[in-house]
């Protein structure tokens, strides 16, 4: 019997990079030194990080345009060892994000979602061999949201990125095992502003996690607290660090790993992540990551 696999829902995006002493503020031009592109986006760098960081059976529900950056984004989904389930969309481009990356590892994102704004939940596939469903939002809310109840009524365990940003109806919330945000997007969903252990109690939702960077996590599954140190690394560039980090660890859970032991992993891959140029071209192998807590 095949055992389950981990099903992504969400965007994809063909990445346009340049790197620049700093971010520019509003009216500012600020020369780059280099440009690259790499295939990115947060659902399909979530999925890369579920196979290739997680090592698990993982499929990806993806819109794509009839163009030339679509073929480039489901190339590297299949090296990765990602199953695609594509919706080709006519008369929509490919989605594409436009990133500045500073000396200092910070980035600035503008995404234009092409294709994956016509994601729709009747596109997901049977969801009989999957053990989790993971979402998140760069594709349209109403869609996160049907997928997510379709999800939860079949049974599987329903985790949701929350980001970019904003505001969550309640029945979405219902429907999710898991929710793993930033400070300020827990802060967006929750109203709560300062206080992370009031703004994640203040969720009905069974798990929180919240990830506060080079600091580590925050988390809460039930009555149960638990708290993951960062690990210090030399930083290269921060995009795919919380990609990697959901995919990571929906792959350990989906693996049955126990709380503790799965932050722990979601956050080495998340630290290696950093270390590399670009989004999908970041994230580490599984051998890589078990090689580092090794030697942590």
């Amino acid at each position: 019997m095949t055992p389950p696999a981990i099903l992504v829902a969400g965007s994809a995006n063909l990445d346009f990079v340049v790197r620049a002493p700093r971010i520019p503020v509003p009216g500012e031009t600020v020369l780059g030194r280099g440009f690259q592109t790499f295939p990115g986006g947060k659902g399909a760098n979530q999925a890369v990080a579920c196979a290739r960081a997680g090592g698990v059976a993982t499929d990806m529900l993806v819109a794509l345009g009839q163009d030339a950056y679509a073929a480039e984004l489901e190339a590297s989904l299949r090296a990765a060892g990602v199953t695609p389930h594509i919706v080709r969309l006519d008369g929509l481009a490919t989605g594409t994000a436009f990133i500045c990356v500073s000396d200092d590892a910070e980035n600035a994102i503008t995404v234009a979602p092409g294709a994956n704004a016509g994601l729709r939940a009747d596109h997901l596939p049977p969801l009989s061999r999957y053990s989790h469903l993971l979402l998140q939002l760069e594709t349209p809310l109403a869609t996160v949201a049907a997928c997510a109840r379709a999800a939860h009524a079949a049974g599987l365990n329903v985790t949701l990125n929350g980001a970019p940003a904003q505001p969550l109806p309640r029945a979405l919330l219902g429907a999710l095992d898991l929710l793993v945000v930033n400070e300020g997007e827990l802060a967006a969903i929750s109203g709560i502003q300062h206080d992370i252990d009031a703004a994640i109690a203040s969720l009905d939702v069974p798990c929180v996690v919240v990830t506060l960077g080079a600091r580590g996590v925050r988390a809460r599954c039930g009555a149960a607290w638990f708290e993951q140190a960062g690990f210090a690394v030399e930083v290269v560039d921060t995009t795919a660090a919380g990609d990697t980090f959901c995919g990571a660890l929906v792959a350990e859970l989906g693996r049955g790993a126990r709380w503790p032991e799965a932050l722990r992993f979601a956050c080495a891959a998340a630290a290696l992540a950093c270390t590399r140029p670009g989004a999908q071209s970041s994230i580490p192998a599984r051998a890589d990551v078990e090689s580092f807590l090794q030697s942590r």
